[in-house]
């Protein structure tokens, strides 16, 4: 015999063991607003959790319960999702986040070498804080599974902005750049900011949508191929109007 059970999103099921009262009035707004873009409030704990770190720099056991308060789960619940998804870091983060792709693509062309001269210079290994955490100049370093840029690696990320085509004395003075309180800019994409600030704008908040919208999305390596064809005219043969379509599989 199998036994149902049911999930409850009731104030009963949030188990008050935490002080969230760190998580001031202005948080409580920007929690309101982000639960407000879903139809069931807990799709929203995603967002819920990057508002967190945008405040304390990592998911704390505060930031465990507010969410639960504020989404009526369980801090099971919302643990469970934290503890899934390595972008949400159960120990404070630097001022910056180090993550340097070892992926295939990006060992084979020297991923691996700009992890190992980082890591020496830092005194650090993965997931570990070279200074105070949160405190100007202090540097998270972690590996990076893929940062799904093969084409430009092997490629870092600093708070999730691209710097690609490193080599390991461009990282190393990327990183001691940072360490002196400098932002260099990304290969692509806008000014560089601080964890807690990506943070911020991964729960959807982006206070200065100008600037951050202003850098090219793109690598000039990846847009060439389109160069090529418009400079030498080519376009792809558009489809008929008459054309038709192949039959949609048999569903069984």
């Amino acid at each position: 015999m199998t036994e149902q059970f049911e999930f409850t999103t009731t104030e009963e099921a949030v188990h008050e063991t935490a002080d969230t009262s760190v998580f001031g009035e202005d948080v409580r707004a920007d929690a309101k607003q982000i639960i407000a873009r879903y139809p069931e409030s807990r799709s929203a704990l995603l967002p819920m959790l990057h508002l967190v770190q945008s405040v304390q720099g990592h998911v704390s056991a505060e930031g465990i319960q507010f969410c639960a308060e504020q989404l009526a789960l369980s801090t099971a619940e919302v643990s469970a999702v934290a503890t899934f998804y390595t972008m949400y870091k159960r120990k404070p983060c630097g001022q910056h986040l180090v993550s340097v792709c070892t992926n295939t693509m990006c060992a084979a062309l020297g991923g691996d070498a700009i992890y190992r001269k980082v890591s020496e210079h830092l005194g650090v290994g993965h997931n570990e804080t070279a200074g105070t955490p949160g405190e100007e100049g202090s540097i998270t370093l972690e590996h990076a599974e893929c940062l799904a840029a093969c084409d430009l690696a092997p490629v870092l990320q600093v708070n999730y902005e691209y710097f690609d085509n490193q080599t390991p004395e461009q990282a190393l003075e990327l990183v001691k750049a940072l360490q002196r309180g400098e932002k260099p800019a990304p290969t692509r994409g806008p000014e560089l900011s601080d964890f807690r600030g990506a943070e911020r704008q991964l729960a959807g908040f982006f206070d200065d949508l100008e600037s951050t919208v202003a850098g090219s999305s793109s690598a000039v390596e990846t847009v060439r191929g389109a160069q090529l064809a418009n400079e030498r005219g080519w376009t792809a043969p558009s489809m008929p109007d008459g054309a038709e379509l192949p039959p949609l599989p048999e569903k069984k």
